[in-house]
């Protein structure tokens, strides 16, 4: 699983189970709590503000033309100080989606075998909320706001810049798999991380924060992936 993605992008339309997303990463998330003797200091949660069903704060619904595929290789959240590049994800052997190296804080993956960001469909990027080490690259994806900008830096030297609609957390036996991850007919984002209540028994997270994006806008990158 290591390495950037750097094909094109163009693959099945296959989902990831949203409840393995969870458990996957419960064995290699909540080590910096417990080491640290903070296991009941969760990572920030969205709030009820950011969730659907609050009404569209800050947020619009124009959205810019979907893209021909193209790999992704680096995404920036800037409001939350993400910058990182973008490895290649795929399934396990129980149909849940892999996750990013435990060791790597800081480094975001991309289901390659669904939409690519800035196409026609639901793109999917996941990462870890901590490790060993401390808090990892998407530990503040809680705090997003609607109105908030994601940027994915693709191989074909075009940046897909994509609007936050909303923020939601569920507990993993209650993931709507289908409201995460199922069919668009525009350009739209998912970014996933572990979050909810912390089980020190498990050493894990309950439940996953999801971001939820369209497109809206397309620039060209400085520099197009290479490799």
């Amino acid at each position: 699983m290591s390495g950037t993605a750097s094909n094109s992008g163009d693959a099945p339309a296959a989902k990831p189970r949203g409840k393995g997303w969870g458990i996957a990463v419960a064995a290699v998330v909540g080590l910096w709590m417990i080491q640290n003797g903070s296991a009941d200091r969760t990572p920030p949660a969205p709030s009820a503000a950011q969730a659907f069903a609050a009404g569209p704060h800050q947020h619009t619904d124009a959205a810019a033309d979907p893209l021909p595929p193209a790999a992704p290789y680096r995404l920036r959240i800037p409001d939350i100080r993400v910058d990182t590049p973008v490895m290649r994800l795929g399934l396990a052997k129980d149909g849940s989606l892999q996750v990013p190296p435990a060791g790597n804080r800081n480094v975001a993956g991309w289901f390659q075998d669904g939409t690519a960001p800035g196409a026609e469909g639901t793109a999917i990027m996941a990462g870890h909320v901590d490790n060993d080490q401390g808090p990892a690259v998407f530990y503040s994806l809680g705090t997003l706001r609607k109105g908030h900008r994601i940027e994915v830096d693709r191989a074909d030297g075009r940046t897909a810049v994509f609007t936050v609609d909303a923020v939601e957390v569920y507990d993993n036996d209650a993931f709507p798999d289908e409201k995460v991850y199922g069919t668009a007919d525009r350009a739209e984002l998912r970014v996933i991380t572990c979050g909810g209540a912390f089980d020190r028994k498990t050493g894990g997270y309950q439940g996953n924060v999801v971001a939820f994006g369209h497109l809206i806008g397309v620039r060209r990158t400085v520099s197009a992936a290479t490799g």
